[in-house]
């Protein structure tokens, strides 16, 4: 599946995926291929995506996530502490 991962300022990250776990307002949940369209709001957290077997960790303070079609796109206000660059774990 692909996830854009985009900021006022630019496109923080765009590419295909395996997983996504997001920081939902109502907690922590994840997304995978085939998943049910939804739009939701995100909190201060960490987006974590797979991409084979690495993980990918990106900060955020707050945004907005919409699933649909295999497609996950999250907008935000700005990265957690000004941080723009995804970390691999």
């Amino acid at each position: 599946m692909k996830l854009e991962i985009i900021s006022v300022e630019k496109i923080e990250f765009s590419g295909n995926v395996n997983s996504v776990i997001l920081p939902g307002k109502s907690g922590k949940f994840t997304v995978l291929e085939n998943h049910a369209s939804l739009i939701t709001s995100l909190t201060n957290g960490v987006i974590k995506y797979r991409i084979e077997n690495l993980e990918h960790e990106f900060p955020i303070d707050s945004g907005l996530c919409e699933v649909n079609n295999n497609q996950v796109y999250v907008c935000i206000e700005q990265t957690k502490n000004g941080d723009s660059d995804a970390k691999v774990k």
